[in-house]
């Protein structure tokens, strides 16, 4: 749950930063700053979430790699995320009033990145089952997905 909290924070961040540049409205990038900072905080909450409930899966082998590289890409986004709102914090506070192309540049990379993720959450419940309770109980009963 908090894992979609922080996918919703960081894309309002980016859209409120993109509608800011282009209309020059100073609270849209007020707005964008704090989603970025609650997001830096609670990607963190959401990656040791993540661990533990990947650490209840029953993993089986055609979903390992896949696991494998959303654990990566969630440990990755924390860091991108943390990098990026500490360069917001820095622009921030040399000129409220603007945000420089680049950021926007940074921020659409990590927008790419987000959806990459959540494609990688997706297949691991909807393609693999992962916790889904039909696939949890058939796997008890001995068949293999």
């Amino acid at each position: 749950m908090v894992v979609h909290f922080v996918i919703a924070m960081v894309l309002f961040s980016f859209i409120c930063d993109v509608l800011g540049y282009f209309t020059h409205n100073i609270r849209l990038f007020e707005v964008a700053f704090w989603n970025m900072f609650v997001a830096a905080i609670a990607i963190f909450v959401a990656i040791i979430f993540g661990q533990f409930e990947a650490g209840l899966a029953q993993v089986y082998p055609a979903v390992e790699s896949t696991l494998n590289f959303h654990t990566v890409m969630g440990w990755s986004l924390g860091a991108i995320v943390a990098i990026i709102t500490a360069w917001r914090f820095a622009i921030r506070d040399r000129n409220p009033l603007k945000v420089p192309p680049a950021y926007l540049g940074a921020a659409t990379f990590l927008i790419c990145l987000v959806f990459l993720q959540v494609y990688l959450g997706s297949k691991l419940f909807w393609v693999y089952g992962l916790h889904v309770e039909p696939v949890v109980e058939a796997m008890k009963h001995g068949v293999s997905p």
